[in-house]
């Protein structure tokens, strides 16, 4: 496994991960018109409609304990797909001079890739002449955070988001890096706002079903397939869908564990969630049905597979809204 691995939590691993080493043919079995045409959109993020007035110097606290200052945002280095986004979001895309192999959002894809192997190459990093580096506890190797920092770069860490309920702050917290606080109460409130309206809108029959459903981490060219436990870091938004986490529920407490035909038995889920490229990774829902347990599970035996990008599904950030409406949708379809 990738040394960042070692690093991070499993949430960020998934996220890091699906996004490599994907195999590309999937048949589209039960996939819904609905769910292709989803696949098929725009992987855009949607900036706030003013750019933002930076006031600098901005000083803050790492999550390292770093005090660090920041007095020029011309030169941005997100080292996180997540942090990228929340950046764009903010209006300050034109600021950014280069992305992590994470971003996968249209607005980033031209930018030149400073890790390897999910690794920072703090050597790539430094060529850029950044202003600021924007990191996360999970962003690694250790050596690498250090000799962008002592170089005299100002580089702050935050702690990764791994539930809804970090989604404001971690906005928030970017937002007052950058010197532009008013820009990330804007969006905060936005994001919020589309969120709740989300919630809102699941149809009155769809909640009373509260379906189990299991969040599983394929990928088929390392044949590594694993289950979501208490801090996969989807659990809050199956919550929030209305629906169980079945590997929480079934007293998982790690991150995540090996898929045993024992362990999908006890977590019996309804519906399979995956990453859209983990399941391309495995030739489809045929090929997820091959791996030993799954389709002995009530979802394997109806074919009900919830797939969503790699690049959003887990960053709790200002696109949360679209996951947790895509996750609903395919959920429920047409229930009342």
């Amino acid at each position: 496994m990738p040394r960042s691995l070692r690093i991070a939590g499993a949430w960020a691993a998934v996220l890091a991960l699906g996004l490599t080493g994907c195999g590309t043919s999937d048949d589209g079995d039960g996939q819904t018109p609905k769910a292709d045409a989803r696949a098929a959109a725009p992987d855009r993020v949607e900036p706030l409609g003013t750019r933002p007035k930076a006031e600098l110097p901005a000083t803050v606290t790492s999550a390292d304990g770093h005090r660090v200052t920041v007095r020029d945002t011309s030169r941005i280095v997100p080292l996180t797909g997540s942090l990228n986004e929340i950046v764009f979001t903010l209006g300050l895309g034109k600021n950014v001079v280069a992305r992590d192999i994470t971003a996968t959002f249209e607005q980033a894809k031209k930018l030149p890739v400073v890790t390897r192997a999910h690794d920072v190459s703090a050597e790539s990093v430094l060529s850029l002449e950044p202003t600021v580096v924007l990191a996360d506890s999970t962003t690694g190797p250790a050596e690498a955070i250090d000799q962008i920092r002592d170089a005299g770069i100002p580089l702050v860490v935050f702690d990764p988001a791994k539930s809804l309920a970090d989604v404001s702050p971690r906005i928030e917290a970017v937002a007052k890096t950058l010197g532009v606080e008013k820009s990330g109460a804007e969006l905060t409130k936005r994001t919020e706002q589309r969120i709740a309206a989300v919630r809102d809108d699941i149809p009155a029959g769809a909640r009373q079903k509260k379906p189990r459903v299991a969040f599983l981490y394929l990928r088929g060219s390392a044949s590594v397939y694993l289950l979501g436990g208490r801090e996969s870091g989807a659990g809050s938004l199956l919550e929030a869908a209305g629906a169980v986490d079945a590997g929480k529920e079934s007293g998982l407490k790690k991150d995540f564990t090996a898929i045993t035909s024992e362990a999908l038995a006890k977590a019996a889920p309804d519906t399979i969630l995956v990453m859209r490229k983990g399941l391309e990774s495995v030739d489809g829902v045929d090929g997820l049905l091959k791996i030993p347990g799954v389709a002995e599970t009530p979802a394997g035996l109806d074919r009900r597979v919830v797939s969503i990008d790699d690049g959003v599904l887990l960053n709790y950030g200002p696109r949360t809204d679209q996951v947790l409406k895509s996750l609903v949708e395919q959920l429920y379809g047409d229930a009342e």
